[in-house]
């Protein structure tokens, strides 16, 4: 197995663990690891591919969410058969235009009602582990910004991190499934100047950060709220979108 370099910054943590992950689906897809075998340990995996265990928990997350692998508690995690990971997506989701303002309006009200409560569990039960792994997402977001870089993947993977603190499975497969082509960024902010665009998120650093602080002080209602301001922040300016839209038309 191919060792990955370690040489990329923080705002690549992303992309270590996408390839990481894509690096185990193919080798299980070759039945290097068969159906009901037992993946490689979590450091054997940071040995062999040279990445941090954050990288490694965020990968099996993935491969958890695709159902591909399930983690059995004092056991490890093993390859599931493949009639369970490649069962028909759920008939919930299908036909969303991602293109469509009131798709997206529609799509981020399902959110907060789904991640307002995922960011009070993750203040309840996040690990030491899981909430280093959103303090980290969290400054990959500034760091995409301080390199010019788009921020839409890193955004998403602060919100995964943060449903996989609540420790139910059913929150990162939600968000999972959705993908990152809710987050809020091309259509919001397509022609605005550079400056506008960088205060815009800016913006949207400040409310990741009240969010990120309060799960890490353990503030259940304080992370709901913040979480709850975020997204029907978010929907407020996409409604301002599709207000400007039709005034066009």
């Amino acid at each position: 197995m191919r060792v990955l370099a370690k040489t990329e910054t923080a705002v690549a943590g992303g992309t270590l663990m996408e390839r990481l992950a894509d690096s185990l689906r193919k080798a299980i897809a070759a039945g290097q690891f068969p159906p009901g075998s037992k993946l490689p340990s979590e450091s054997q995996l940071t040995e062999t591919y040279g990445v941090s265990r954050t990288v490694v928990r965020e990968a099996i997350a993935a491969l958890r969410a695709d159902r591909l692998v399930e983690a059995r508690q004092g056991a490890g995690v093993f390859v599931l058969e493949a009639a369970a990971a490649l069962s028909p997506a759920p008939l919930l989701l299908q036909n969303v235009d991602h293109e469509r303002v009131s798709s997206m309006i529609e799509l981020l009200e399902l959110r907060t009602a789904v991640e307002v409560e995922a960011a009070g569990l993750a203040a309840l039960r996040r690990s030491p582990a899981q909430e280093e792994v959103i303090i980290e997402r969290h400054y990959a977001v500034r760091a995409c910004l301080d390199a010019a870089r788009p921020t839409s993947e890193a955004d998403f993977g602060l919100h995964l991190a943060i449903a996989e603190a609540t420790n139910n499975p059913r929150f990162r497969e939600f968000l999972a499934m959705i993908g990152k082509t809710v987050i809020p960024r091309a259509a919001l902010r397509a022609g605005e100047p550079e400056t506008d665009q960088a205060a815009y998120i800016n913006l949207i650093l400040d409310e990741h950060h009240a969010i990120v602080a309060a799960i890490s002080s353990g503030d259940e209602e304080g992370a709901r709220a913040a979480m709850r301001r975020h997204l029907r922040g978010s929907q407020t300016r996409y409604r301002a979108l599709l207000r400007e839209q039709r005034r066009h038309i």
